[in-house]
């Protein structure tokens, strides 16, 4: 294309250099040249349609008309939790947004960074569990996230089983943002699977660009474990995929096989923080990452006394590993007593950890902290070992 462009601006400056020598000479000789020049151009217009545009995509080519950038932001604190901020162009997309109520006075700037003009086109909330939806809320009136932007369409869970004051709170400032008067959309993901009441399957971000609500069947049934209404969402751009399945566990993950036609991913963000119970070989199968990104604070007890189910796992480590190396973690746990069974402090991974697609899908990974994959790091050397046969 770009040998092509370059034998246009050629052809174009010979061509005015001609039309001005024959002005200069005659009229009537400037007008054929000039429609000349216009049956040229109309020529070399739909030369590119037919055998370049039109050969792409027979092909399977897509036409991108941007980049993709995924940022897995920091928390600013210890805990496990979710917050993927998902931009193109001035579009931007929102997954979740934890991990406690304090962690929007650090989300809020770090999205402000990157999302200028207060709008976020948007929002998903995968489930209802604190360390995916406090932020929203915050500490006050004034410092959540649904408080600092616009929100323009809000999709979240079908179903839930608890009904927590944080989840109590989201649901009330989610409703109050819906109700103003530039008020957002709001859907479920089983309205949006459904095409039903305003919602869509699909949205396009760009040309090009675009993500869809894939289907599972805890969006209609009951399950005994709450991550597995989490909301999934497969994003598109060009021929790269990129999948988020929130906390979504082995049931879910399977149905989620099952119900759709997934693909090759070039980014997969690990189920449930890299827990054992998530990520698992049915999923991983399919999908086959090159790129997997955890959101957790490695080696924290927040959830466990038990060292193998400390994110992110063993288990999770040694599935993923048969299909990449490239694995990446937001926060660490510092000040790690195994005796005791606690910690006191955190400090960055990768940190927040940037994945670029280029309008010509090259696709590469920035941590502001440091580009170390998982199994290079000294917490991994110390805690986990790299399975043999591992890529």
């Amino acid at each position: 294309m770009a040998k092509n462009s370059k034998a246009g601006k050629k052809l174009a400056k010979k061509a005015e250099k001609a039309a001005k020598t024959a002005a200069k000479k005659s009229p009537k000789k400037f007008l054929i040249t000039v429609a000349v020049i216009l049956i040229l151009a109309l020529v070399a217009g739909a030369f590119w349609y037919f055998f370049v545009y039109k050969k792409e995509k027979k092909e399977g080519g897509t036409v991108v008309s941007g980049e993709l950038t995924v940022r897995f932001l920091e928390l600013g604190n210890g805990n496990a939790g979710d917050c993927v901020l998902i931009k193109t162009g001035d579009t931007e997309v929102l997954i979740d947004a934890g991990s406690k109520r304090g962690s929007a006075q650090t989300l809020v700037p770090a999205i402000k960074e990157y999302c200028t003009d207060g709008v976020l086109e948007y929002v998903i909330a995968t489930h209802a569990h604190e360390d995916h939806i406090a932020a929203f809320v915050g500490n006050s009136g004034s410092d959540g996230i649904f408080a600092n932007f616009q929100c323009k369409t809000i999709i979240d869970y079908a179903k839930k089983n608890t009904s927590s004051k944080i989840s109590q709170d989201y649901e009330r400032l989610r409703d109050e943002e819906v109700s103003t008067t530039e008020g957002a959309a709001h859907y479920t993901a089983l309205q949006c699977w459904n095409n039903a009441d305003g919602a869509q399957r699909s949205y396009e971000l760009a040309e090009g660009i675009s993500f869809e609500i894939l289907y599972q069947k805890f969006y209609e049934n009951s399950s005994s474990d709450e991550n597995n209404y989490s909301v999934c969402t497969l994003f598109t751009q060009g021929e790269n995929h990129f999948l988020f399945t929130g906390d979504l566990e082995k049931e879910g993950e399977e149905s989620l096989v099952q119900s759709n036609d997934l693909p090759h991913v070039k980014l997969f963000k690990a189920g449930h923080h890299g827990s054992k119970t998530s990520s698992n070989d049915v999923l991983l199968s399919k999908i086959t990452p090159e790129i997997v990104c955890v959101c957790c604070c490695a080696g924290s007890y927040e959830y466990t006394e038990i060292e193998e189910n400390t994110f992110p796992t063993q288990a999770m480590i040694d599935r993923v590993a048969k299909y990449t190396k490239n694995i990446y973690v937001t926060t660490l746990a510092t000040g790690i007593d195994k005796a005791n069974k606690k910690t006191s402090g955190f400090t960055s991974m990768n940190g927040t950890i940037t994945v670029t697609s280029s309008a010509e899908g090259v696709v590469t990974v920035h941590g502001n902290a440091n580009d170390t994959v998982l199994k290079d790091t000294e917490w991994f050397k110390e805690n986990r070992t790299w399975p043999a046969g591992g890529q």
